[in-house]
Parts: structure tokens; C-alpha cells; sequence
């Protein structure tokens, strides 16, 4: 019998407070006209900005249970939850202006965002298979649906069927993988299916069986290679204000979901050594894919789409070698990337204009001529992004080859490597179109003080916190030892 206590609501609160100003936003937005949408927009900033001081105020070192332990919370998710909701809110910052000049600028894109927000809480949170589904499924429906928010694109109609048929098989294969450790093991919770394994209960072979289709499906869900497909279609085809929150803040629900599944669910044993190997293999061939296809790309979308599998294949790196420091690694990375995309997608959206999208290359010629700063933190965001010193993606991809060189795969790391510097090719080629190449006809960049200042820190703090990763990697070593 499950048992509700007061003390749950209290460790609950974020999740609680967010879906209840959701209700109230999806109300008070009914009585708005489209000329005071802005409120809308300046209320579900303060939604975010609350639940993260919420956060905060109730974040504790110890780890917590509720709601007869199928929620948990602890260091790792009051970190992830505090960066999901400030990314998310960064994003909307950027999107303003491109939005209210567009179709989309509709209460729905504002409701469905703070939903998508509420999904990857849950996410972060789940210790158990159905808690984790439903988190998972909110978080999914809320971007496919905002993908085709744009009713009038053709693009935007084709990505989000895609986005959705394909996200509905991932679910598929995750729950056959859920109901295969469950028949497994006789728990559907996360710490049940750990003690059992652990405990050698379990039955191994449909646990391992289990486990194949369990990895697929989260293969599937963050866009590794060979299951991969939709990633570059969605990313050119939404709105680009929906491709950069999809780009950012659900990387950290991802991390959270291959946490809670893999490294605390099966942790040990026989089960870590498969979905390692698993995990080292989907890395190695999604690094080798998205740098080698992306430089063919001239929709810088599409090249950024390509760009994201290379970079979510050095977190499964990380993930796979099975150590504190490793998996530590893969969150830094993470991190590092997100806020990396954040800036790259942020600057799209900051040339783009009525009638006009800024999604290829070529738009970015002569940047420098027109904007000198702007066109230098696009520099620093690409810098990072190739994994260029001093800055901070440098530092993030040689936390996880030093992972992967501890475990003994060396080959590995050089591969990774090798992979890389093929991969600065296209983020060089950008650089080399904003400073050295004559400026595109009809070129317009309209400089808006927000989007300006917060575009001006992104880029600083790839050059900023690549002089002191040494701490950024410490803390987030000492959040994975506390949630463990």
C-alpha cells in the first residue's frame, strides 16, 4: 500500500509549485490579448526563477525519499534541476524577439515550455520505472508538440511526425527493456532492481535482455549513433527558438535518466560490464558519424545537429568507464555543452529576422565587418565547441579521455582524438566566414541590449571557465559521490 506524508510535499515542492503555476498561466493567459502576450513570457520567467530559489532554499546534502521512495532527491538532482530551469530560462531570453515575430508567439509555446520543464524534473527525480516513464513522455510530448507549433511550415509538420513516431518506438523499446528487469528482478523500482541484481536474484538472462532494449531506448532518446535519425530532420525543420531548447536543458534530463537507470540500477556486477561495453561502442561510432557528416553540412542547424551526437558520444564515453571521476566527466561535459549550444543557437536567433531564418553558413559572412563582438563570441562559442585551449570545452574533453585512458581503452582516446580535430574543420570554417570572407547581401543584425548582454556572458564563460575547470570538475565529483 503506498503511503503519502506531509514531509513528501515539502521534498516535492519544486515540482509541486511549477505544475501549479503552469495551471494558473494556461488560465490567467485565456484573458490575454496577442499584444499582452509579453505578460505571459514575464510570468513563466518568474515561474522559473522561483522554483529555482525553491530549490535551493529546501537542497540538502543528504539524499531524500518520497512518496514511498519513487521519488528521490539528492545533490545530483537539485544540481541538474537548478541548471535545467536556468538554461530553459536563458532560453526564453534569447527566443523573445524571434518569437513575437512569428506564428508561434501563442500562450501554448509558453505552457508547453514550462510542461517540457516539469518532464525533466520529474525525470531527474524518478526512482521508479513508472515515475521515470511518465517525466520521460511529458518531456517528449511537450517538444513535439512545440516543434509543431508552427502550423504554417511544412518543416515544422515533417519534424515534429518524425519526432514523434520515432520518440513513440524509443518508448517502446523502454518499456519492453522496464518490464524485462521487472520480470527480472520483482521490482520496479530503481533501488529494488539494484539490490536484486546485486543480491544475485535476479534472473541474469532476461535481466541482460532487458538491458539491451533498455540502452537502444535511451540510444534513441539522446540521439546516438545508429539511432540517430531524427536528430538532424527535427533540428532543421522546428522553429529554431524550439531547436535550442531541445538542443539544451533536456541534455541534463538525459544524464540524469542514464544516471538512474544504468549507474545506480545496474552498477555492478555482471550488468555494468555489458552496458558499459554498450554505452563505449554507441560513443565511439556517434563521434565518428556526427564529426565526419557535419562537415558536408551547410545548414548550420544541421551541422550543429550532427555536431550534438559527437558530443553526446564523449558523455557516453565518460559513462562507460564506470568511475566516479568518469561519470563526474560526463557531467562537466554535459554542462560545458549545453552552455556552449545555448550560445551557438542563441546566435541564430539573434540574426534571424521577419521572413528570415539564419540557418545557413553563408549568412554568417562578414559578421565581424558589421559586429566586431558579436562575431568574437561566436569565436569563443566555436573555440569551445572544437575543443580549442584555452577554453572550457578543451578541458572538458580531456577530462573524459583521461577517463577513457584510465580504463585502459587508449585506442579509444585516440580515435576521439583523431575525431576531433577532423571535427574542427566546420567550426573553423564559421570563424573563417565571419572574419575573412565579404559580407552576405541584405545583411541585417538589429543589437537588442538583452540578447546582446546575455550572448556577450555565454561567450565569456567558455574563455572564463576554461581558466578554472579544475573546480567546476571537483564540484561536480563531489556531487556524484554525494547522490552514490
Amino acid at each position: 500500500m503506498t503511503k503519502f506524508y506531509i514531509s513528501d510535499l515539502l521534498t516535492a515542492a519544486p515540482e509541486i509549485f511549477l505544475f501549479s503555476l503552469v495551471c494558473v498561466i494556461l488560465i490567467v493567459d485565456l484573458f490575454f490579448s496577442d499584444k499582452s502576450r509579453h505578460i505571459t513570457g514575464v510570468l513563466v520567467n518568474i515561474a522559473l526563477i522561483t522554483t529555482v530559489i525553491l530549490i535551493l532554499l529546501i537542497q540538502s546534502s543528504e539524499v531524500r525519499y518520497a512518496f514511498s521512495d519513487m521519488y528521490i532527491a539528492d545533490p545530483l538532482s537539485d544540481t541538474l534541476k537548478v541548471l535545467s530551469c536556468s538554461f530553459v530560462l536563458c532560453t526564453l531570453i534569447y527566443s523573445k524577439i524571434y518569437i513575437s515575430l512569428r506564428t508561434i508567439y501563442r500562450g501554448e509555446f509558453f505552457s508547453l515550455t514550462l510542461f517540457s520543464v516539469l518532464g525533466m524534473m520529474i525525470m531527474i527525480s524518478a526512482n521508479h520505472f513508472l515515475i521515470l516513464y511518465l517525466g520521460l513522455e511529458l518531456l517528449s510530448l511537450s517538444l513535439s508538440s512545440l516543434v509543431a507549433l508552427s502550423r504554417g511550415s511544412l518543416g515544422s509538420s515533417e519534424a515534429a511526425v518524425k519526432y514523434f513516431i520515432l520518440g513513440a518506438l524509443a518508448s517502446g523499446l523502454l518499456l519492453y527493456g522496464m518490464s524485462m528487469l521487472y520480470g527480472a528482478t520483482g521490482s520496479l523500482f530503481i533501488s529494488g532492481v539494484a539490490e536484486s541484481l546485486s543480491g544475485k536474484t535476479a534472473n541474469m538472462n532476461i535481466a541482460l535482455f532487458g538491458l539491451v532494449f533498455i540502452v537502444a531506448g535511451i540510444a534513441f532518446k539522446v540521439g546516438a549513433v545508429p539511432f540517430h535519425m531524427w536528430v538532424p530532420d527535427v533540428y532543421q525543420g522546428a522553429p529554431t527558438a524550439v531547436t535550442l531548447l531541445i538542443a539544451t536543458a533536456p541534455k541534463f534530463a538525459a544524464f540524469a535518466f542514464i544516471f538512474r537507470l544504468l549507474v545506480e540500477g545496474m552498477g555492478e556486477g555482471r550488468m555494468m560490464i555489458e552496458w558499459r561495453q554498450m554505452l563505449l561502442l554507441l560513443g565511439v561510432m556517434s563521434i565518428g558519424l556526427g564529426n565526419l557528416v557535419a562537415i558536408a553540412q551547410t545548414n548550420i542547424k544541421r551541422m550543429l545537429a550532427y555536431s550534438t551526437m559527437a558530443h553526446m558520444g564523449f558523455v557516453l564515453l565518460g559513462f562507460s568507464t564506470g568511475l566516479t571521476s568518469g561519470i563526474a566527466a560526463s557531467m562537466f561535459y554535459v554542462s560545458t555543452y549545453v552552455l556552449a549550444a545555448l550560445g551557438a543557437f542563441g546566435m541564430i536567433l539573434f540574426l534571424s529576422r521577419r521572413g528570415f531564418e539564419s540557418d545557413d553558413i553563408n549568412d554568417f559572412k562578414g559578421l565581424s565587418r558589421t559586429s566586431p563582438w558579436l562575431a568574437f563570441t561566436m569565436l569563443l562559442i566555436m573555440f569551445s565547441m572544437a575543443g580549442i585551449p584555452p577554453t572550457i570545452g578543451f578541458w572538458a574533453k580531456l577530462s573524459i579521455l583521461q577517463g577513457v585512458v584510465e580504463t585502459g581503452f587508449v585506442g579509444v582516446a585516440v580515435f576521439a582524438v583523431i575525431m576531433s580535430l577532423v571535427g574542427a574543420f566546420y567550426y573553423l570554417r564559421i570563424i573563417k566566414l565571419m572574419f575573412f570572407d565579404e559580407l552576405g547581401n541584405n545583411k541585417v543584425v538589429n543589437e537588442n541590449n538583452g540578447p546582446t548582454l546575455l550572448l556577450s556572458l555565454n561567450g565569456g564563460a567558455m574563455l572564463a571557465l576554461g581558466l578554472l575547470p579544475g573546480l567546476l570538475l571537483a564540484f561536480f565529483e563531489r556531487i556524484i559521490k554525494l547522490s552514490l
